[in-house]
C-alpha cells in the first residue's frame, strides 16, 4: 500500500515533467545548440587556424591592438582566469582558443556595436599551452598569444 506522501511526491514530479514537455522545455539543450549563435564546427576545431576558418575567416594576423590578460602560471588548471580587450575599431567578436585542450575554442563573445570590446572568463586547461585571444573585425581576424604553464591539470589531469 502506497502512503499519501509517497504518492504526492511521485505524482508531482511526473506532473512537472509533463508540463515542461508540453511547454517545449524538455529539449532546451538541443535547441540551444541548434540556435543561430551556435557554431558546432568552430567548437570542434583543434587549432587556431581551424577555429578562424570555421568562424568564416582566413589566416589570422597577430596584432598588438588585441590585449590578452592571462597568468604566466596557473596553479590549478580547472579554473584559469583570462581576459581580452580589442582596441581595434569595429570589433564584433572576441574568442579564446586554448591550443592543447581537447576542444581548442573555449569561448566566443559577441560584441554589440557601440560597446567596449573587453571580456573575461574562466577556462579549464588540461596542460600547459598557448592561449589565444582572437578579435573579429569585419571579415578579418586578429590575435594575441601567451603561454600559460599549468601545474595541476583541470581536464581530468
Amino acid at each position: 500500500m502506497i502512503e499519501r506522501r509517497d504518492f504526492m511526491r511521485r505524482s508531482s514530479g511526473a506532473v512537472a515533467l509533463g508540463l515542461a514537455a508540453s511547454a517545449g522545455l524538455v529539449p532546451a539543450v538541443s535547441r540551444a545548440q541548434a540556435g543561430a549563435g551556435w557554431n558546432k564546427s568552430a567548437f570542434e576545431a583543434k587549432s587556431l587556424n581551424d577555429v578562424v576558418k570555421a568562424m568564416g575567416g582566413a589566416n589570422p594576423t597577430e596584432s598588438k591592438d588585441v590585449v590578452l590578460a592571462a597568468p604566466e602560471i596557473a596553479e590549478n588548471g580547472s579554473v584559469v582566469r583570462i581576459g581580452a580587450q580589442s582596441n581595434l575599431p569595429g570589433t564584433t567578436a572576441i574568442a579564446f582558443v586554448v591550443e592543447k585542450n581537447p576542444n581548442a575554442l573555449a569561448a566566443v563573445f559577441d560584441i554589440p556595436e557601440g560597446t567596449d570590446a573587453n571580456v573575461s572568463t574562466n577556462v579549464k586547461m588540461g596542460q600547459s599551452s598557448h592561449v589565444y585571444a582572437v578579435a573579429k573585425v569585419g571579415d578579418k581576424f586578429f590575435y594575441s598569444a601567451k603561454e600559460v604553464k599549468v601545474t595541476l591539470g583541470g581536464c581530468g589531469g
